[in-house]
């Protein structure tokens, strides 16, 4: 039986995720207008969304941020998740109507449509199916796969909302990484998170039995390092200050640096991804 610190809490969800960006007003435009976030606060420097309560995405602006170059990793994309069928189908009608939607799938576990922001941050906006038509795999892992999403029964689905209702959150985040199994040696043998699914060049990580909190692949072919702007950071929240310790102590003790952060610590992946983590 695997002892509770050798493994991320099974109550652990993402938190939030920054992102330094050239103009943040107009990245804030897209996520207010297309991903139906709320506004939470505006400073020079630093804008915060979230679905009107919680706070999900900072954006961090860097007039002088180079772009990220093609051969970094960073982050593919980020993926709010949303409370209900309606919420997506409102999703869908917003991306349809700013000629925003890039591509829809259905993961049998969920539904997903996808897109990308005016820098080039790759989005997503999913709808968990519930966990009773979730299939376990063989491994004990969970069944999820890409198939084409039925567009034109989704649109049956809206509501009519402009904005994401109260209890959207970020169900994940999806990088881009050098290597899966240096990526593996870090988000599984060390953060302690579980491999729930893989397939052509990516894997799917989670604390307990969710379907992914993390996916990471490598089907760019990324060789370098984050570089540029993108991804800064990205938030995983974990149940109380002992799940918090333990985390700290795998990581250190698999050699990565543990620093002092907001509300938390913070340790930076081998591709140069800062994760924090607070409870």
């Amino acid at each position: 039986m695997v002892e509770e610190t050798e493994t991320l809490s099974a109550e652990t969800t993402v938190g939030r995720v920054g992102l330094t960006v050239t103009d943040a007003a107009s990245v804030a435009s897209f996520y207010e207008t297309t991903v139906g976030l709320s506004r939470h606060e505006t400073t020079e420097q630093r804008i915060v969304l979230g679905d009107g309560e919680t706070p999900l995405l900072e954006l961090y602006e860097d007039a002088s941020a180079p772009a990220r170059p093609r051969s970094a990793a960073g982050l593919f994309h980020t993926a709010f998740r949303v409370p209900s069928r309606s919420a997506l189908g409102d999703a869908l009608a917003r991306f349809e109507r700013a000629g925003q939607l890039d591509g829809a799938s259905d993961h049998l576990v969920s539904e997903a449509l996808y897109c990308s922001d005016p820098e080039g941050n790759g989005v997503e906006v999913y709808c968990d199916r519930p966990r009773s038509e979730w299939s376990e795999s063989a491994d004990g892992g969970v069944e999820m796969a890409t198939e084409l999403l039925d567009l034109a029964d989704l649109r049956t689905a809206a509501a009519g909302a402009e904005q994401a209702p109260v209890g959207t959150d970020v169900g994940h985040v999806h990088l881009e990484v050098t290597s899966l199994d240096v990526a593996r040696k870090f988000y599984v043998d060390a953060l302690g998170m579980t491999v729930r699914t893989s397939y052509d060049g990516a894997l799917f990580l989670a604390a307990g039995d969710y379907h992914h909190h993390v996916g990471v692949n490598v089907w760019n072919r990324r060789t370098n390092p984050v570089g540029g702007r993108g991804l800064a950071w990205f938030e995983l929240v974990v149940p109380n200050n002992g799940a918090l310790d333990a985390a700290s102590e795998r990581l250190s003790a698999a050699g990565y640096e543990v620093t002092a952060a907001e509300q938390g610590v913070s340790v930076t992946d081998p591709d140069g991804v800062t994760v924090r983590l607070r409870s």
